[in-house]
């Protein structure tokens, strides 16, 4: 009896380990917004945007700009990651296994409208 119960809490002591099933979230955050990110073991907070040079919708530009997309990935062991995604690149980053893709920013500007910090919204894609 005494080794069951010895075998028993020495297995609750080991160390929990990060899921690593399969994920694939999508998020709609804004600013100041944290979310957790089903079964990938973390949550993604979204800081803001530093910076929105996207050619407005009713103007004619010869770039489409960039704007800038900050996200912190909080894991639910360890010290929280900052990453920024651009609207230029769309590219994604990556946080250990999991691959986090910017893929929408709203509201697209107008050349007649200022946006508030706190009306954007960021629509992530996590996956794994």
């Amino acid at each position: 009896m005494l080794f069951v119960l010895l075998g028993t809490i020495a297995g609750c002591a080991s160390a929990p380990s990060a899921p690593t099933g399969p994920v694939s979230a999508e998020l709609v955050l804004a600013p100041g917004d944290v979310k957790d990110v089903t079964g990938a073991g973390v949550r993604i907070r979204f800081q803001g945007v530093f910076g929105d040079s996207r050619c407005p919708a009713d103007a004619l530009c010869i770039q489409g700009g960039d704007a800038l997309v900050r996200i912190d990935v909080v894991p639910e062991t360890s010290a929280a990651s900052t990453y920024d995604l651009h609207t230029g690149t769309m590219q994604p980053v990556r946080h250990g296994d999991l691959t986090i893709a910017l893929e929408m920013l709203l509201p697209y500007p107008f050349s007649s409208q200022t946006i508030a910090p706190g009306d954007y919204r960021a629509t992530l894609r996590v996956t794994r």
